[in-house]
Parts: structure tokens; C-alpha cells; sequence
């Protein structure tokens, strides 16, 4: 499953290849709220088509609109701004009078979207520099931690997985995990070093790996842009990788199991010289409580409590499955 980033590049970059007029849409600044962040983007096509957003919907309506009134008649890059006023705020339907800036570039073979496309094939995490007077394009590494910036007439726009995500376990429920954190801009790896569920693995653009999770873990080097899932139920391989993940920097690390299971994890835990605070990281049961009990709702789940800890959400506004209330005589958290 492509990210919405990847989507919106490669239907741009199929209508340049058939040499249909298009123009590549990017969200450069925002005041007060807004609907979309900065770097959200959009492809829109000559006749009308699009991918990718960069509102609610109102401002692709009118983006559309003015190119079926008037053609792809820009020719070199544009900064466009909606929601100045009161009343354009609430035409376009930015809440609480909130602004929105737009890049608007034409596209063509010169903008490079086939290198970068690539590039990203390869799993580079790419920086594209785009010159906002003349057009022009360039395409260069970008550094671990690189955000989308405007420096003297120079859009830079970041592109490819800026987040990490190890998965120990090539089980069912990674496999739903797996497909949705690549969608989110996840570098996902998935490591099991047991034949016989390796033999069954096929997903896309997910790398698999056949070393033990631990050595994984280490040579991974997990900074605080990696997560950690153990999912196998499998003490022998998901303690392994929790010992060494819970000593890095990595924001998130989680384990499958139901409250008693992750009880007796901690206890064992403890035998490797992890600290209290070590093991209050650990998110186990792992997941927002929402009642999940299939497979991709459990993924659903997992993910949700991963994005509320990446975004800074404070844990007395999330309700995990440790802490959630079951009915008498069921363990919300049983998910052996």
C-alpha cells in the first residue's frame, strides 16, 4: 500500500509520461488551523483529475475549477494563498479563520519526478529542491530528521520514509500492521527468523529479514524515530528484541499479549538489567483500547497508539488496553 505522498508522485509522473499538463500542489505554510499540514500534496491533471489533498475538499474544488476555466496555464511555480480573510475562510472551509499557502508547479520531464520516483524505489529518503523563480530542479540525500523548509526562493521538499518500524514476528497481525505503516511513511522492516512463517510472507515493499530480533535491534541502531513491535508471543524471540529496544531511543516500543502475559514479560525483563523506568516504556498490552479483536483491528489499534505517542499526545488522554475496564469475568487485553 502506497503512502498518499507516493501515490499523488506517481500519478504525476504517469500524466508527464504521456504528456498530459499537470501540476504538482504542496502545502508550504499554515496559520491558525487548518486541514491538511505542511507537505501534503496534490496532483492535478489538465482534464480535471486529482490525487492526493491539500484541505477538506473546498480548495481542490476550486483548484479544479480554475483549471477547467483557464488550462495548466502556469509556467513556472507559483505561491498562492486561501483563507486571508473572514469570508474566504469559510468559503473554503479552513475552520477558525485559518490560512493556507500553496506551491503550484507545472510539471514536466525536467521536473525530475521519474529520478525521484527511483530513488524512493531504492528507499532513499530524498530532498527535491525546486526553485520558485525559474523551475528549476534538483534532487540531493536528505539527512535523518530533514523537514520541508523554504530558504531564498527555494522550496525543499522531503520524500520518502521518515520513520522507522521494526516488527518482530511475520504473523497475520504483522502483515496488517505492516501494510497500514508503510501507507503512514514507515520504513518497515519485519524479522523472523522461523522458517515457517517466513515462507508465507508477501508483502509489498516490506522488507523481511531472517536474523534474530535482537541482533536486528542492535544493528539497527534505533533512534527517536524508530518503534519496536513484538509480535510473535513468543518470549524466546520478543524478549530478545524488547531487552534491547527498551535501552534505546527509540519512541515506541510495544508487545502483543493480555495483561497477565505482559506481567510475567516485565518480571522476566528485570532479569536483564532493565530498570523501572525501562520497563515503564514498554506499551503492553499493546494498543489503544477500542474493542479490537480481528486481526486488523488489533493492527488499528496498535498504530493508533503509535501516532498518539508520536505526536506528543499526553497518556492521560489515551486510553490503552492496560488501563481499560472489561466487563466482569473478561480480560479486555486477551489476545494470545
Amino acid at each position: 500500500m502506497d503512502s498518499i505522498d507516493l501515490e499523488v508522485l506517481k500519478s504525476a509522473a504517469g500524466w508527464v509520461a504521456h504528456g498530459l499538463p499537470c501540476e504538482l500542489v504542496t502545502v508550504v505554510k499554515t496559520w491558525g488551523s487548518s486541514p491538511r499540514p505542511i507537505g501534503a500534496t496534490l496532483a492535478i491533471c489538465g482534464d480535471g483529475r486529482v490525487v492526493g489533498s491539500v484541505s477538506g475538499g473546498c480548495i481542490e474544488d476550486d483548484l479544479i475549477e480554475q483549471v477547467r476555466l483557464h488550462g495548466i496555464a502556469r509556467s513556472t511555480p507559483e505561491l498562492v494563498s486561501y483563507g486571508i480573510s473572514a469570508d474566504e475562510a469559510h468559503r473554503f472551509g479552513l475552520p477558525c479563520g485559518g490560512t493556507i499557502e500553496l506551491a503550484i508547479e507545472p510539471l514536466s520531464p525536467a521536473s525530475g519526478l521519474a529520478e525521484l520516483l527511483a530513488r524512493l524505489e531504492r528507499r532513499e529518503l530524498v530532498a527535491r529542491r525546486l526553485d520558485l523563480r525559474s523551475g528549476a530542479v534538483s534532487l540531493a540525500l536528505a539527512a535523518p530528521g530533514t523537514n520541508q523548509h523554504i530558504e531564498t526562493d527555494v522550496l525543499c521538499t522531503v520524500h520518502g520514509p521518515r520513520w522507522r518500524l521494526f516488527i518482530v514476528g511475520a504473523g497475520q497481525l504483522s502483515r496488517f500492521v505492516a501494510q497500514v505503516a508503510s501507507a503512514m511513511d514507515y520504513h518497515v522492516t519485519v524479522c523472523d527468523p522461523r522458517e515457517e512463517y517466513r515462507g508465507g510472507w508477501n508483502v509489498a515493499g516490506v522488507e523481511l529479514v531472517h536474523v534474530m530480533p535482537d541482533d536486528l535491534v542492535i544493528g539497527a541502531r534505533l533512534d527517536c524515530r524508530s518503534a519496536v513491535l513484538a509480535l510473535t508471543h513468543d518470549p524466546k524471540l520478543d524478549d530478545l528484541a524488547l531487552m534491547e529496544a527498551l535501552k534505546s531511543d527509540a519512541f515506541y516500543v510495544g508487545a502483543i499479549g493480555s495483561r497477565m502475559n505482559n506481567a510475567r514479560r516485565r518480571e522476566r525483563l528485570k532479569l536483564f538489567d532493565l530498570d523501572d523506568a525501562d520497563l515503564a516504556r514498554l506499551h503492553g498490552p499493546v494498543g489503544l483500547y477500542i474493542g479490537s479483536k480481528t486481526p486488523a483491528e488489533i493492527a488499528i489499534s496498535i498504530l493508533a497508539e503509535m501516532t498518539a505517542v508520536k505526536n506528543g499526545v499526553p497518556a492521560a488522554l489515551r486510553v490503552n488496553h492496560a488501563s481499560a475496564l472489561a466487563p466482569p469475568g473478561v480480560d479486555a487485553c486477551a489476545r494470545d
